[in-house]
This record gives C-alpha cells, structure tokens and sequence, in this order.
C-alpha cells in the first residue's frame, strides 16, 4: 500500500489526537512516550487545536504524518527545534543547533511497510532545510529497554551520542540519547 508523507496540517487536530491515543495505547507506550493515555485523554480540544496549529507552523516544531490512500493515518512523528538560547524540553540544554525527534508511533498493521523510513526521511531533511543556524544534528531518546525502536532508529542511521538521562518515572533506567549528525 502507498503512503503520502507530509506535514500536519491545522485544521487535523481530531487527527492528531486519535492517532496520539491509539500510539498511548501500543504495547511499549510506557517505554516509548512520557506522557499516559490516561492524560492525554483528558487533555481539553483547545490543547489538540493549538498542539496541532503550532506543528503545521513548522517553526519550532513540525509533526510529520503517514497517510494511506483512504485518509487514515498510520504513522506520525514529530519534531522539535532546539537551539542554545531556547528552552529545554528534554534531556540537557541544546548546546548546538539541533533539532529532537519525539512521538514517534506507527500502527501496527504499517509496520514493516517503509512508513517508518519515509517518516524519518522527512523529518532529517526538513532538520537540514530549516533557515537561521544551521542544524548541526538530529537527535531522540530510546529507553534501554526499548529494543524494538533503538533497532529501528541505529538502521535508520542513528548512532549513539555516548549521552543518558534518567527515564522519567524509573530513575533505575536510562533513555539512550541516539543522533544523525549532518
């Protein structure tokens, strides 16, 4: 099956909340994301409206959708700008121009099928294309237990900065800290 990639777009942010809920939902959620399905929930619509319309910006953040041919979405990542001077979202302040790939989920049913691929294909040359300073590295977290997506993300061509931070809620694990430098 056939796949567009692109980004979010303002007015999909029933969308972006139903694909978030069901990613909450997946297995290895508490591994995967920060956040609970049990908060996310609860989350107000203004929250998806203004989560979303900053993601379609593309300033500081651009969510990146999979979409199939019937409108469904089944796969999304996002990514967050991170510049010296601005504010720390995870992990330790930016020390260079960079950019932070979070959310990363895709339905089970597209695994496997390259969605995953074009998913970050996007997200690294939209990384490369922003204006200003340019970005000097793509950046995420895996959990140590995670084997699944650290799989995915060293053939992706992410490689092990040598940093950790502490997994929030269980200071016994680790989030590995993999990157693409340009």
């Amino acid at each position: 099956m056939e796949y567009v990639i692109r980004p979010v777009r303002a007015d999909e942010w029933a969308k972006a909340r139903e694909i978030r809920l069901v990613g909450l939902q997946d297995p290895v959620a508490h591994l995967a994301f920060v956040e609970t399905y049990e908060q996310a929930v609860e989350r107000p619509d203004v929250f998806w409206q203004d989560r979303t319309s900053a993601a379609a910006e593309g300033v500081v953040t651009r969510q990146f959708i999979a979409e199939a041919a019937d409108g469904r979405w089944v796969g999304t990542l996002t990514v967050l700008v991170e510049r010296p001077a601005g504010e720390v979202r995870f992990g330790e302040a930016a020390k260079m121009d960079q950019t932070h790939v979070v959310g990363v989920f895709v339905r089970p049913e597209a695994r496997g099928t390259g969605v995953a691929d074009a998913l970050f294909a996007a997200a690294v040359e939209w990384s490369w294309s922003l204006a200003g300073p340019p970005i000097e590295r793509v950046r995420l977290y895996v959990h140590e237990r995670n084997g699944r997506a650290a799989a995915f993300y060293r053939r992706a061509g992410f490689e092990p900065s040598g940093d950790s931070v502490p997994a929030p809620g269980d200071p016994t694990a680790r989030e590995l800290e993999l990157e693409i430098r340009r």
